[in-house]
């Protein structure tokens, strides 16, 4: 019996031996997983804050970005704003001129044009020059230069506050305060910009 029990204590013996290198494999591999899944966490970790600083930076370049355009286009608006008002102004300058100034200008401006000689001129229902003196000064001006102009007077508008248009066979050209202030502006817009604000 003695023997049975020998055996049985070995069995035991090596079992309990067993079971300690089981639980000490055990315990090696489950700290081997605990470290690999901590590892795995920290890169995790880095990677999820690698890519919030970058969608930070990303949404804070965005924001910068959208404000500097924001300032960039109020300061292009208000920039328009004086350029409108200086054109506002000269416009307003034009419409002050004098009857002897006012005289002066359409007649100078009608003289320098290539005009085949049997134009109407058309002046502005708020003009108060005299229609008729003023065809008559600018015919002998032509006769002058030796053309055989005979320039005569249309049909007064209300649709524009001065200056002329010159009109033949439907087609006009358009020598009316508002109209030179759009091609001044047009040409000299560019210009005008680089004076006042550089």
């Amino acid at each position: 019996m003695s023997n049975i029990k020998n055996i049985t204590e070995k069995i035991l013996k090596d079992s309990e031996h067993q079971a300690i290198a089981i639980i000490k494999a055990s315990e090696v591999e489950a700290e081997k997983i605990i470290t690999k899944k901590i590892s795995e966490a920290k890169s995790i970790a880095e990677n999820i804050l690698a890519k919030a600083e970058v969608e930070g930076k990303s949404k804070r370049d965005r924001i910068i970005s959208n404000n500097q355009l924001k300032i960039r286009n109020e300061k292009l608006a208000a920039k328009q704003q004086v350029i409108e008002e200086i054109y506002k102004d000269a416009l307003e300058e034009l419409q002050k001129l004098n009857g002897d100034d006012y005289r002066k200008f359409i007649i100078d401006k009608v003289l320098s044009m290539e005009l085949e000689g049997d134009e109407k001129l058309i002046l502005s229902h708020k003009d108060t020059v005299d229609e008729d003196n003023i065809i008559a000064d600018i015919n002998s001006r032509f006769k002058a230069k030796g053309k055989k102009h005979n320039i005569s007077l249309g049909e007064r508008r209300n649709n524009f506050t001065g200056g002329f248009i010159i009109e033949k066979d439907g087609i006009e050209i358009n020598n009316t305060f508002e109209a030179l202030i759009n091609l001044m502006k047009e040409e000299l817009e560019f210009e005008v910009a680089k004076v006042l604000f550089s």
